[in-house]
């Protein structure tokens, strides 16, 4: 290896006037840097009171975007967001509550935080908290007032307060039972661009709850959300593939479908692609590639393939 050397003129001396020469290029490559461009002034308009950029830079603390990842500083800065009237704030500060994020679990505390950004207009925090008055998490369990909430996410433009109160008005213990609403809520989460409300509605035109049962529909639905990469579109039209309904019988496709799925790190699909080569379905019977498939899908999640390794 050949070395270059440095003429001495080039290197910096150990003297005060290298140290400060050192300092200096040091600050400019740092000015120079676009995290410290884009950070910096984030940081002084927080400091200056700017609540909405304390709300902006807590999310890329959260996430360590530029900057050093810091959970529990995160908090600190969505709590001053939150308390200056940023519902988003709130709302994230809920999250990290109600997951151990940086704080200690707390889940009446993220409540109030859902609240408090409900109020304010955020709809995630509808959301958020219409899903704990569904579990009876933090707050005591009510069916009705999670319907509410939900509902106001979804009047509000939130797609996916759509799709939860569709899911609610499907469950019969509910006591909300109402499958052609919910047909409609998942109609109107997919025709405002939401996927999972596609795959949703793809699920009442197979079943036939709500509407009349149409698979060729279905596996349009499937089909519309498996191309803007929503697996479960993926995996069902796969089912579909299987069965023939609504499409060809084709196990070939299944197994594409299936791999299309498990290489996006959908465990189900894993899981499926691996009992097609467990039996030669559609593929060439590899039983050393169906184990690897099937661990793939307990290791993404999927509890059904993890007693099958």
């Amino acid at each position: 290896m050949f070395k270059i050397a440095l003429r001495a003129s080039t290197r910096f001396s150990t003297a005060p006037a290298g140290r400060f020469l050192l300092v200096a290029v040091t600050l400019a490559l740092g000015a120079c840097n676009p995290a410290t461009r884009e950070i910096k002034p984030l940081r002084e308009s927080c400091d200056d009171g700017d609540v909405a950029a304390c709300n902006d830079l807590a999310y890329r603390i959260l996430r360590g975007e530029r900057v050093l990842r810091d959970r529990a500083h995160a908090a600190v800065l969505f709590q001053r967001a939150c308390d200056g009237g940023v519902a988003e704030g709130c709302d994230r500060l809920g999250e990290m509550y109600a997951l151990s994020t940086g704080v200690p679990r707390d889940a009446a505390r993220a409540s109030n935080l859902y609240r408090q950004a409900c109020d304010g207009g955020e709809m995630e925090g509808c959301i958020h908290l219409g899903s704990l008055y569904q579990d009876g998490v933090g707050v005591s369990r009510d069916l009705a007032r999670a319907a509410a909430l939900l509902g106001r996410a979804c009047d509000g433009g939130a797609m996916e307060g759509c799709i939860e109160l569709g899911v609610l008005t499907q469950q019969s213990d509910a006591g909300l039972q109402d499958l052609v609403q919910a047909a409609n809520l998942f109609q109107q989460a997919c025709e405002g661009g939401f996927m999972a409300g596609c795959v949703q509605l793809g699920a009442s035109y197979a079943s036939g709850e709500g509407v009349d049962q149409d698979f060729t529909r279905a596996a349009d639905l499937y089909r519309q959300a498996c191309d803007t990469d929503e697996m479960v579109g993926c995996l069902n039209l796969g089912d579909l593939h299987v069965t023939g309904e609504g499409v060809t019988l084709d196990l070939a496709q299944a197994a594409t479908l299936f791999q299309q799925g498990c290489d996006a790190r959908h465990g189900e699909s894993c899981f499926r692609i691996g009992d097609l080569y467990a039996t030669g379905s559609g593929v060439t019977r590899n039983l050393n590639r169906a184990a690897r498939e099937i661990r793939r899908a307990c290791f993404y999640g999927y509890e059904e393939a993890c007693t099958r390794r």
